[in-house]
């Protein structure tokens, strides 16, 4: 079975976690892009939803979804998302389409977090995937320099720019042995915006579509 269809399951058992006349919080992605057209099916039943990206946005407006500001909204009570990685604890490395710092505020306004992968996501020790680190672009050397001491090979995301006007470093080969720890660390390096790993607001479920349906799978 292919690594679409593994992913198109995980996002239609998604729907299951939508409650009617709720604002939904809408991540970045492909596996997203599968829940968004599950997610037209039911748009009557929804007050709107909140989107990561811009690229989403413009998914959600060709299916006639409308897309609300976080602002005006409040606290969500969901959030669906996919990774990169992401590991029994529910911890991940996400932002490999760029959109880390929006996913990472919407993660932290929803009360539940689900994320939706496909089984080649799961992992025992996240860093396979280098991570990837907003960065203002005046302090992209300085903390190139930061995250070699800490042992990553920080590459520049050529021909990128963020949705918030930043650059990305993909960090490579970068020991995540303690993932909590090392975001809580590398957020206070002065420059970065957000760090792609998700481990101090882990998800709360995890929709893994396999070959033998889908898993759920809580922390």
């Amino acid at each position: 079975m292919s690594s679409d269809e593994l992913k198109k399951r995980a996002a239609e058992a998604a729907l299951a976690y939508v409650e009617d006349l709720e604002v939904v919080g809408i991540g970045t992605g492909s596996t997203v892009g599968y829940f968004i057209a599950a997610l037209s099916r039911i748009k009557h039943r929804l007050d709107g939803v909140v989107s990561s990206s811009e690229a989403t946005t413009q998914q959600l407006k060709a299916c006639k979804i409308p897309v609300l500001d976080l602002n005006a909204v409040g606290p969500l009570a969901l959030y669906v998302d996919g990774a990169d990685e992401v590991t029994r604890h529910l911890q991940m490395i996400k932002g490999g389409g760029g959109a880390l710092t929006r996913e990472k505020i919407i993660a932290a306004a929803s009360e539940q977090f689900v994320c939706i992968a496909d089984q080649s996501k799961l992992v025992d020790v996240l860093g396979a995937f280098p991570l990837p680190v907003e960065v203002i672009p005046m302090a992209r050397s300085h903390v190139g320099r930061e995250l070699l001491k800490r042992g990553g090979q920080p590459v520049l995301r050529e021909n990128f720019m963020t949705d918030n006007g930043n650059l990305i470093l993909d960090v490579y080969n970068l020991p995540i042995l303690e993932p909590a720890k090392l975001e809580a660390e590398l957020n206070n390096i002065a420059g970065i915006v957000t760090v792609g790993l998700f481990a101090l607001r882990p998800a709360n479920v995890l929709l893994l579509g396999t070959a033998d349906g889908v898993q759920t799978l809580h922390p």
